[in-house]
C-alpha cells in the first residue's frame, strides 16, 4: 500500500489523527480530507470525499471515522464500487479483506481505542483478498452496482 486516503467527522478526529501519524511512520503516504480540527462538522462531507477518491481511482483503499462508524457507512456504501466495512475487531479486518476484498475501513472514534484501532489498520492493510468462492460473490455485488449505475442513466 503506497497511498491511502483519510477523513472522520469532530468525534473522529483525533482517532484519525493517531491513525495518520502511525502510518506515516510506517512510511505510508496518508492523504488527509478533513477535518483540520475537533470543530462540529456533517460527517456525509467527509465519507463523499473518501468515497469519491476510490470510485475516480485516485486510490485503492480510503479509511473513515466518525463516533460510531454507522452514519460513515450509510454513506460511503452508497457509492457504487465501495466496499466500506465497520470494523471494532482484528478479526473483522482481516475476514472483510480476505472475503469482501474491503477497499474502505470504517471505524468509530468513540467506540475504538487507539491502541486497538492501530492493530485493526494494521490487518486491514496487511490482508490480502483470498479470491476463489469470494471473487464470485464479489462479482454478484458487482451486478448490483452495474445495475444501480445503469439506472441512473
Amino acid at each position: 500500500m503506497k497511498k491511502l486516503v483519510i477523513a472522520s467527522d469532530h468525534a473522529g478526529f483525533e482517532l484519525k489523527q493517531c491513525v495518520i501519524e502511525s502510518l506515516s511512520q510506517d512510511g505510508i503516504l496518508v492523504e488527509d480530507l478533513g477535518p483540520k480540527s475537533t470543530n462540529s462538522v456533517d460527517y456525509p462531507d467527509y465519507g463523499i470525499k473518501v468515497a469519491q477518491s476510490i470510485i475516480n481511482k485516485e486510490v485503492e483503499r480510503g479509511i473513515v471515522i466518525c463516533g460510531t462508524g454507522i452514519g460513515m457507512s450509510i454513506v460511503v456504501n452508497r457509492f457504487p464500487g465501495v466496499r466500506g466495512t465497520l470494523c471494532g475487531d482484528v478479526y473483522t479486518a482481516k475476514m472483510c479483506r480476505e472475503h469482501n476484498d474491503s477497499n474502505l475501513l470504517i471505524m468509530g472514534g468513540r467506540v475504538v481505542g487507539k491502541g486497538l484501532a492501530l492493530e485493526i489498520v494494521n490487518t486491514w492493510l496487511a490482508t490480502s483478498f483470498e479470491g476463489g468462492r469470494h471473487q464470485r460473490r464479489l462479482d454478484k455485488i458487482n451486478q448490483i452496482d452495474s445495475i444501480l449505475i445503469e439506472g441512473e442513466k
